[in-house]
């Protein structure tokens, strides 16, 4: 039997702005590192329901699998610009750091589930053999508004 799709929306202890962008938001920037030098690339994602964990697929052969290989830690950006003027005033920008980790066993069916739920296209993607669903476990987020405005929240264990 399969497991029940859980919800995409949003539904923790998380304050309203930071939920807001999650659920509103569905591609952000990873950005992970080697040797020192920094890499960002553009994913599809999906925020785990009490939003301590952001998910997204990458293909094992990429750079940023290679890259969390070495080292968990990374961050995802999250933001609202539209390339218009106010964003220069109305502009949301998230960040959220942690560990990242793949994914597998009797969970990965769940939360695939889950990342499908926002990202419908990407079934052929993600069920793949070459594909890795991997989840940012957050530990921080820190949101900036009007770009002098920042809440920081820790996620709690």
């Amino acid at each position: 039997m399969s497991p029940k799709p859980v919800s995409p929306t949003i539904s923790s202890g998380l304050p309203a702005e930071i939920n807001a962008l999650l659920d509103s938001q569905k591609l952000a920037v990873l950005a992970t590192h080697q040797a020192g030098q920094p890499h960002a690339s553009l994913v599809a994602f999906a925020a785990s329901p009490d939003g301590r964990e952001i998910l997204f697929a990458t293909t094992r052969t990429s750079r940023k699998y290679a890259n969390l290989q070495q080292d968990p830690r990374a961050a995802f950006f999250i933001d609202t610009r539209t390339q218009q003027e106010a964003d220069f005033h109305a502009a949301q920008a998230l960040t959220a750091k942690g560990t990242v980790r793949e994914i597998t066993g009797p969970e990965k069916e769940l939360l695939a589930a889950l990342f499908l739920s926002r990202h419908p296209h990407l079934q052929e993607f993600v069920g793949s053999p070459s594909c890795a669903l991997m989840a940012l476990q957050v530990q921080l987020y820190e949101l900036v508004s009007r770009f002098q405005q920042v809440l920081i929240y820790r996620v709690t264990p």
